[in-house]
């Protein structure tokens, strides 16, 4: 029966793939015990990669039985008290494992699976069998997705890259693998609504930083009268990359959201379009609830918003639709983007630097807890130390008032910036340019700080026309290489500045000098190719991104076609970390899902969308489209570093992470943390974007 069902599918599939394309079926087997998908392929998929993570306890030991593919959870409410239950031992089910039926207290949960064509096909019924009203709360539905980090090998073709938008009745799950070689997977709802998704099992004693955890879209939140049941109904099939998924999806019936920009300035005309494979025979739009205007173009299946807006802050554009279904893009309108940084510098230099005397940080710009109101001493044992301290990703702080030195030539600002190099150099490094986090100077030897050193110290040069400073930064980076040799894959190796500040101070010989070992380094890159070192994660968007920036730089500077070529076979794998879901949170923003617990106050492991390293994303961008031409990167690294704003606020402080999922492990997330720390990183790429 198996394989008739398969040759049926792969001959239905034919009629939706385009000419010379062989259609690739999903594949699943399901738990004999609980009816879960157990696992996931795609056929003709020369890797057979895994889709699905092992929920039998031999891939992660707490990854077992309960988060298979389809089970789930839920909170039920009814004037009988209120119940926290989920669903794993089906009570019926069919032999293939294509239906089942749970119990979760007074709600009865059926799914039922079927193949149409290539695409398989699943349906969740929740029903209220009690004699009472039920009100259902913070309901998800495991999707176990592989998307984990044991090696950049492993990774780049058996593990996948989930970007999640969770856009009512219109969300899907567009999985790349990624090494970015198709074939990938795809999820679209085509009935009911999916509102959030949360995130388990993760935490320190489960895999740190090496897992994203299992990923469970959430339900809306509803009410069930006795005997009613409500239905969510997704579509799972294989896709050759963005543009495919967005074909099929639309070949499909459903509708894609898209918008020219998600963070636009006060008076901005926001244009957001609502795309559609049929013709819809309704669709109005609401603005903050208030009704707008739709232009409507039935024959290309478009429907426009076009909108002034006025009012600063959050901005969701609703669209409803055919049979009362909704969905929506996530805008954020600031007052002004100039005054934005205008205000933030002001805030590091009024607020944020170390002014007592007596503290032997005295200069650093610190870490700043926005609930105390006050720069934040690292002097409390529930946090991370390490990634708090007075040096580190802190120094994109000093990048930044340099930055902005240099545009506005406020005297304030040189004169904050001479004590913090003052007490960089100081405080923070040896004789011989050895460069640590922090004034005791007892961490860790951390080879990322180099980088950053050093190009503060161009700034610096920048800043004053002092040949000292040249020298700092030279021997800061000849310090680096010493200690580290040509194969680190630091953020932000100062390629293109570096030179150029050497040459400027007329440091000839000095320059010579630093380009031989970037030369050596991109020797190291080109040679390893996808196959990155581990870090101080195994593999993540941080260490692609910056080697994808350095080939792009030293191509700039040399003009040699094999820095060009290597950056191009790169450059796949550093776009499928990033989506096109509409919102400001994650429209290209790079998956990252670790920070808000190492950098913030409330140390929570989880996705932070945005988080300011997707900005390395947007520098390759930038420099893509100056080495190659082709603008449509430049427009995408505009839309990055502009994402990321919502990281700062109106009156000047920052948060250093925002945790995205609806809940991880749990508890609440959707918040922006307490802590400015590193996040001034984005204004730096801002910055870059804007003046080059």
């Amino acid at each position: 029966m198996r394989i008739s069902r398969n040759i049926v599918a792969v001959l239905v599939a034919l009629s939706f793939a385009p000419a010379g394309v062989l259609a690739q079926d999903i594949k699943i087997a399901t738990n004999p015990l609980t009816a879960a998908i157990d696992s996931m392929t795609i056929g003709g998929d020369g890797y057979a990669m895994p889709w699905l993570m092992r929920t039998d306890g031999t891939q992660y030991a707490w990854v077992t039985a309960r988060y298979g593919w389809g089970l789930g959870y839920l909170t039920v409410g009814t004037e009988r008290g209120v119940e926290t239950l989920s669903w794993v031992t089906p009570v019926g089910k069919s032999d293939d494992g294509m239906s089942a039926a749970y119990r979760a207290g007074c709600i009865s949960i059926t799914v039922k699976r079927r193949f149409e064509g290539s695409d398989l096909v699943e349906t969740y019924t929740l029903r209220n069998t009690a004699d009472v009203a039920a009100t259902l709360n913070d309901i998800g539905i495991c999707t176990p997705f592989n998307d984990n980090y044991p090696d950049a090998r492993t990774c780049i073709t058996q593990r996948t890259n989930v970007q999640v938008w969770d856009g009512g009745s219109a969300a899907y799950i567009n999985a790349l693998r990624m090494g970015g070689e198709a074939p990938h997977l795809g999820l679209m709802v085509t009935r009911g609504a999916v509102a959030g998704y949360d995130i388990w099992e993760r935490g320190l004693a489960k895999a740190n930083s090496q897992t994203r955890g299992v990923i469970a879209p959430a339900l809306p939140d509803m009410t069930l009268r006795p005997g009613e049941s409500y239905t969510v109904e997704w579509r799972l099939f294989a896709h050759g990359g963005n543009e495919d998924f967005k074909r099929k999806l639309l070949e499909r019936g459903g509708v894609l959201v898209s918008a020219d920009r998600y963070v636009l300035e006060q008076g901005d005309t926001a244009r957001v379009v609502l795309r559609s494979g049929r013709r819809l025979s309704h669709v109005e739009a609401l603005l903050g609830g208030v009704p707008v205007e739709v232009k409507r173009d039935d024959g290309k299946g478009l429907y426009t918003v076009e909108q002034r807006i006025t009012q600063p802050g959050e901005a969701r554009l609703t669209f409803r639709y055919d049979g009362g279904r909704s969905t929506h893009a996530d805008l954020l309108v600031l007052t002004s983007i100039e005054g934005l940084v205008g205000r933030r510098v002001d805030f590091i230099r009024t607020r944020q630097q170390m002014n007592d005397r007596g503290d032997g940080r005295y200069g650093a710009y610190m870490v700043f807890d926005n609930e105390g109101d006050s720069i934040y001493l690292n002097d409390t044992r529930n946090c991370n130390p390490v990634d708090r301290d007075e040096g580190a990703e802190r120094t994109g702080m000093g990048i930044l008032l340099a930055r902005q030195y240099l545009r506005t030539k406020d005297p304030l600002l040189k004169e904050s910036l001479l004590r913090y190099a003052a007490f960089y150099r100081d405080k923070l490094q040896t004789e011989d340019f050895k460069t640590f986090s922090s004034v005791d100077r007892r961490g860790r030897n951390r080879g990322y700080n180099y980088m950053w050193a050093a190009d503060f110290y161009f700034y610096m040069y920048d800043v004053t026309g002092e040949r000292r400073y040249a020298e700092y930064g030279f021997r800061t980076l000849r310090s680096m290489y010493k200690q580290f040799g040509h194969g680190f894959y630091a953020i932000g190796i100062p390629v293109r500045h570096g030179l150029r500040t050497l040459a400027a101070a007329g440091m000839h010989r000095e320059r010579k000098e630093l380009m031989r070992d970037f030369r050596l380094t991109a020797e190291v890159f080109i040679k390893n190719g996808v196959n990155y070192p581990a870090h101080e994660v195994n593999y993540e968007q941080s260490i692609v991104a910056p080697a994808v920036q350095f080939l792009l730089e030293m191509y700039l500077e040399t003009h040699r076609r094999k820095y060009l070529d290597e950056a191009r076979r790169q450059l796949p794998v550093l776009e499928a970390f990033g989506g096109f879901q509409p919102s400001y949170h994650l429209n290209d923003i790079s998956i990252r899902h670790w920070d808000g617990y190492w950098f913030g106050k409330r140390e929570m492991f989880g996705d932070t969308f945005p988080h300011y390293w997707s900005a390395i994303t947007a520098a390759v961008f930038r420099l893509w489209a100056e080495a190659t031409g082709d603008d449509t990167y430049r427009r995408r690294a505009e839309n990055i570093v502009r994402n990321n704003l919502c990281l700062f606020m109106e009156d000047g402080r920052a948060s250093c992470a925002y945790l995205y999922p609806r809940r991880v492990n749990g508890v609440r997330a959707g918040f922006y943390d307490p802590y400015a720390n590193d996040q001034d990183w984005a204004l730096v790429f801002l910055m870059m974007a804007e003046e080059e």
